[in-house]
């Protein structure tokens, strides 16, 4: 197996991984700011947790379209 294939897999696994748990969590994040949007007001905030939730999704896919390029190049370079 090659170094590229073992980072491909890698990346495949954090993100076979990290989706469920965030997947998982969001339920419970909308739960907790509605019972403390009695208290604290946390339901004007909304539109600030799903503005990180984009960002980091495109930060994210960002990253991993880097990565790929980054191997494509290093196979033309290799050959």
């Amino acid at each position: 197996m090659t170094q590229y294939e073992m980072m491909e897999r890698l990346q495949r696994i954090v993100l076979a991984l990290a989706l469920p748990f965030l997947l998982s969590v969001i339920p419970a994040l909308v739960a907790a700011q509605a019972v403390a949007g009695d208290i604290g007001g946390l339901r004007a905030y909304y539109h600030v947790f799903i503005a990180y939730t984009i960002a980091i999704a495109l930060v994210l896919g960002w990253v991993l379209s880097i990565g790929r390029r980054l191997r494509e190049v290093e196979e033309r370079l290799s050959d």
